[in-house]
């Protein structure tokens, strides 16, 4: 079934950037995911001594000081900074210049999906204490969603289509959905398009926590995130970013930039059922990776690896992998699924722009990356998740999962470079 959608504009994954738990740029990121290394440890940005989680991902080797000066310092909430550092790595691995195209086809498609959260709690501290005149002025352009795509349309002078999708974890994989289908439609030439967040706020940590979300295992930070685990006791909140750069694929063969993958279908669809909670007969998440496979003119079986949205939290890894089940049946047994949540934890609106970075480099390295910390499998999720060692093997077709609050979710699919 794959030829059939080829009549339509192809789309080149030509450049990534990264910053994440792992490390500041791709390389490490890959290297540590690869290694099986974790990237979870003791909470550092804050006192976290009251809190009942007291671990995170933190992005510990990103200095923005050595990527900004410090009129963007003072401007920009750290979410847009995540953002721009990997946008400018993602156009510099790409070897794209959007001065050397035609700026007004070349988009930028970025998310959050919480924002300037720090910004926003350090106003209304400031407000309580010192009075509404020494409120920034910057406030709202550090807060606000769109402000990461803004900025990096106005570093870099893309004036085609700046959009951001909130929406919550599926943020990433709908920011890079919603630009693949402007490149396949021929609306743009080429795209900046991912996520960003910088979640790690005592409010924010307290507010995930009192949902019983989060992970406790604080005296072993590095086992904490275990997705599909029987013994895992919820998410590990990060901060990072992922940005990809797609282009038309004629476009990027004519001034003969690397390819890492092309996606070739992106579905969206909504839970309709709870606020925090998948539908437990996983029927979202089934609708959701059966249209991406319909929309890349794929069959179930042509698929060899899922990266799953796998957040450690209980109900998630249950329903997706009844998800996973239901959709693909008897070649479920020979899928390859893992979380790479398990060593990076969980970036919010950030994880589907790394993941998507993830699974281009595993179809063009051919190596499947390990769930870590999978010790003793749930029953309930009963599916090959490549425990703990990375894998050799060859990945034509790719999904990535993301499901996010409000019953949101959203699945790419990714196809090796066909000549």
């Amino acid at each position: 079934m794959g030829g059939d959608g080829l009549s339509m504009p192809r789309v080149a994954v030509t450049g990534m950037g990264v910053v994440s738990p792992l490390g500041p740029d791709l390389g490490s990121t890959w290297d540590g995911v690869i290694s099986g290394r974790s990237g979870i440890g003791p909470t550092t940005r804050f006192d976290a001594t009251e809190h009942s989680s007291r671990i995170a991902g933190e992005a510990v080797d990103f200095d923005p000081s050595a990527w900004f000066d410090d009129r963007t310092l003072r401007r920009t909430d750290r979410f847009i900074q995540l953002a721009l550092a990997a946008a400018r790595m993602a156009l510099e691995d790409a070897d794209f210049s959007v001065d050397q195209a035609d700026p007004e086809r070349v988009g930028v498609y970025v998310g959050s999906g919480i924002g300037g959260l720090e910004t926003l709690c350090d106003a209304q501290s400031t407000l309580e204490a010192k009075g509404p005149r020494r409120v920034s002025p910057y406030t709202i352009p550090r807060l606000i969603v769109n402000m990461a795509p803004g900025m990096i349309s106005i570093e870099t002078g893309a004036r085609g289509p700046c959009f951001s999708a909130v929406s919550a974890c599926a943020t990433g994989n709908h920011c890079i959905g919603e630009a693949f289908r402007a490149l396949r439609s021929g609306a743009v030439d080429a795209c900046i398009a991912g996520g960003a967040e910088a979640p790690l706020h005592p409010v924010g940590v307290a507010a995930f926590a009192r949902m019983r979300a989060l992970s406790t295992r604080n005296d072993e930070p590095e086992r904490a995130s275990r997705p599909f685990d029987a013994d895992r006791d919820g998410f590990v909140m990060a901060e990072g970013a992922g940005i990809v750069v797609l282009e038309r694929m004629d476009a990027a063969r004519a001034r003969g930039a690397h390819v890492y993958a092309e996606i070739v279908g992106y579905g969206l669809t909504a839970d309709a059922h709870h606020v925090t909670q998948p539908s437990p007969d996983g029927d979202g998440a089934v609708r959701c990776m059966r249209d991406t496979l319909q929309d890349a003119r794929l069959g179930p079986d042509e698929v060899d690896y899922v990266n799953a949205h796998g957040t450690s939290t209980v109900l998630n890894d249950r329903v997706e992998s009844l998800a996973i089940r239901t959709l693909f049946g008897d070649h479920a047994d020979r899928l390859a699924v893992s979380s790479t949540k398990s060593s990076t934890g969980h970036l919010l609106g950030a994880a589907g722009g790394l993941e998507a970075a993830l699974v281009a480099l595993t179809i063009s390295r051919g190596i499947l990356p390990p769930t870590i910390n999978l010790e003793r499998s749930d029953p309930e999720c009963d599916l090959d998740y490549v425990p703990n060692e990375a894998r050799k093997a060859q990945v034509d077709v790719a999904l990535s999962n993301a499901f996010g609050f409000g019953g949101t979710n959203a699945c790419l699919a990714f196809r090796a470079v066909e000549e």
